[in-house]
């Protein structure tokens, strides 16, 4: 080795040195920050806005969270998000107008797609139905999955007072449990329970609650078994229905035609359920949901742009998962799933 080589190599291992050195002061927090940074976690929580459906619910008054496909971007390069899978914010389609809700769902759809396509490997789509228009639901089905060829589809907890196990909606449920569908739910608040508390906005109780009682309805009305292909989501780590599960146990005791509307049981029922972390990856809600869902069934969710993933990446992180976990929350259990997200 010459005496210029001998130079550049002792000062290639200081520099080295150095770095380790610096490396092994920092904070924990931010050397784990630094080893998640590389992208590789799947949204299934992630909100968009249509141009048409924006329109509409200006058009009844009604607003709807600012989002614009920068900041979905900057919040998933930021918190090492790989895949977004999109959904509309609540309410979604519905108004009860079968035109409209048509019209509204194809528009959305198409807007979603084109966003997959736009950003390559960045964004799917989880579509958007008119669930109680069941001819418009059923084209709309084939539409998403065959021709935009759609990660999977999202509905809301509840329709016009009813929720989704009612035997009103079982036509749509038997298409979507014929394609083995993914079936992401969303909560509202329902018609029943706007204002209960004065001074409380209704999603802080409602929406969580809203979801409970939509397991409630496919458990409990036998839909749940009835269309077993259904893979179907539910939003923060399960609404209010690990807290509940006391009471859910016990209704299956005292349920008529316990055997034919739930042969396997409640708990198979919800142990079979996926769960999104959004807004549920504190430690109460992870130790409550991991009592009736192993890890396989948790999924990344985030609820963008009503919230960040850096919330979810710290809750999920202080939790104490093993690394192992946290991959398959983060994104294998998606995968798994979803076949497609592997490209």
């Amino acid at each position: 080795m010459s005496k210029e080589e001998r130079t550049v190599d002792s000062l290639r291992r200081r520099l080295i040195g150095g770095a380790a050195a610096a490396a092994a002061v920092l904070p924990f927090g931010w050397r784990f920050a630094q080893a998640q940074s590389k992208a590789h976690r799947v949204d299934v929580h992630h909100h968009i806005v249509s141009p048409g459906y924006s329109a509409a619910l200006k058009e009844r008054g009604q607003r709807h969270a600012p989002w614009t496909v920068e900041g979905s971007l900057a919040d998933m390069d930021k918190s090492g998000i790989a895949t977004s899978i999109t959904s509309l914010v609540q309410p979604a389609v519905w108004f009860g107008d079968v035109p409209l809700g048509r019209r509204l769902a194809r528009e959305a759809n198409d807007f979603a797609a084109k966003l997959a396509r736009d950003y390559p490997g960045r964004f799917g789509t989880f579509a958007t139905i008119p669930y109680p228009d069941t001819e418009g639901s059923v084209k709309e089905i084939e539409y998403a999955l065959d021709t935009l060829k759609a990660e999977g589809f999202c509905l809301m907890t509840s329709y016009g007072g009813k929720y989704l196990g009612d035997p009103a909606f079982w036509p749509v449920l038997e298409e979507l449990n014929r394609r083995s569908a993914v079936v992401y739910t969303h909560p509202l608040s329902p018609q029943c329970c706007g204002d209960v508390v004065p001074g409380i906005q209704g999603a802080a109780i409602e929406y969580a609650t809203d979801t409970t009682r939509t397991m409630a309805s496919l458990v409990f009305t036998g839909a749940a078994a009835k269309y077993p292909n259904i893979r179907w989501i539910f939003s923060h780590s399960g609404g209010t229905t690990p807290f509940l599960l006391s009471r859910f146990i016990y209704e299956e005791k005292i349920l008529k035609d316990r055997a034919a509307k739930i042969p396997k049981g409640v708990m198979y029922e919800l142990g079979k359920f996926y769960y999104d972390t959004a807004q549920g990856n504190h430690a109460g809600a992870l130790a409550a949901l991991l009592k009736i869902a192993p890890v396989s069934q948790l999924l990344y969710g985030t609820d963008y742009p009503f919230r960040d993933g850096a919330e979810v990446n710290a809750g999920l992180a202080a939790y104490g998962f093993s690394a192992a976990e946290l991959r398959a929350i983060e994104r294998d259990n998606a995968v798994r799933m979803m076949p497609k997200l592997k490209a």
